[in-house]
């Protein structure tokens, strides 16, 4: 029923079903909580890094400036994206079809994707002009509304994680 509800993707959900790895997530007993442990924690460390720039953006902690706060923050983000997309991969390779057809994860992707959007126009776009308010001045209005939009992308998508386990 499903492989027909996908089409074409049933064979290579059932690839990924079938593999060792999916085959271990599912039948070893301790494999799955503890993947799912890392993706937790490197998901509060990404957001956790995300959430700390943006509250800057917004003007909390004006004495720090944007640029050193960015880059110390950006090695914790790409540290936890190691922990977020490996550990991710293995729980969807438990149950590749209940994944593909649940709505909540599809818009988990999909928000991920639209903050990701967000985070490159603001380094592309206002981030440019940084070096006017680096510290001790407010953002500029843009700045401010992408923050604000990345906190809440963010946030909508660790509810989505929540969700997944009922849905």
């Amino acid at each position: 029923m499903q492989g027909t509800a996908l089409g074409g993707q049933a064979g290579w959900l059932d690839w990924i079903a079938n593999s060792a790895i999916g085959v271990a997530m599912r039948s070893e007993l301790w494999l799955y909580p503890i993947v799912e442990v890392v993706h937790i924690i490197g998901f509060a460390v990404l957001v956790g890094s995300v959430v700390m720039f943006d509250l800057r953006v917004l003007g909390l902690s004006k004495d720090i400036a944007v640029t050193a706060l960015a880059r110390h923050l950006l090695r914790w983000g790409v540290t936890a994206l190691l922990l977020i997309v490996p550990a991710g991969l293995l729980m969807f390779s438990a149950h590749p079809h209940d994944f593909a057809s649940n709505e909540v994860f599809i818009l988990k992707l999909s928000l991920i994707g639209i903050a990701g959007i967000n985070a490159a126009v603001f380094h592309l776009g206002v981030y440019r002009s940084v070096s006017r308010w680096n510290t001790g001045a407010a953002a500029p209005g843009t700045a401010k509304v992408q923050a604000a939009l990345s906190m809440v992308l963010w946030v909508t998508v660790v509810l989505c994680g929540r969700l997944l386990a009922y849905t």
